[in-house]
């Protein structure tokens, strides 16, 4: 790993505002610390997981000129009138802990799962909680606990 940590950032565009408010604290909070990042967009929050899996696939096998040192994932899921909900929120944070336990990656978890729009807004505003912002720290410090620990 170089000394600018290089940061894989997965967006779910499904509400496509609160996508971009937390690509905004995101990005802040990445330019703050330094690191490099590349930006991809998926369709929803269950793709995510497979977006991150599929760039690790990629730099197992040498086809990537960098590789990713870190994964932030952003994405928002809304409490609507199925039980849709449940398993969008429950398979994409599995899906992402899967993959940071077997594999060992460093992942910031953004996806919201809120009941509304206004808890969304209130969780994905850099003026508010910024979980954007707050998914790309936890990622930084899951890379440097790995450097620490020598992993």
């Amino acid at each position: 790993m170089t000394d600018k940590p290089h940061i894989m950032v997965v967006e779910a565009r499904f509400y496509e505002d609160l996508s971009d408010a937390l690509w905004d604290g995101a990005k802040r909070a990445l330019d703050t610390v330094g690191a490099t990042y590349e930006r991809f967009t998926v369709p929803g929050a269950l793709e995510i997981p497979a977006a991150i899996r599929l760039a690790h696939l990629a730099a197992e096998t040498g086809k990537l000129k960098r590789k990713f040192d870190g994964y932030v994932a952003l994405g928002c899921v809304i409490r609507g009138e199925t039980t849709h909900y449940e398993t969008v929120c429950n398979e994409s944070a599995r899906g992402l802990m899967s993959l940071a336990t077997e594999y060992g990656l460093c992942i910031g978890n953004g996806i919201l799962t809120c009941e509304n729009d206004e808890q969304a807004w209130v969780r994905a505003k850099v003026s508010e909680l910024d979980k954007g912002g707050g998914a790309a720290l936890a990622a930084m410090s899951l890379i440097a606990l790995k450097k620490q620990l020598g992993s």
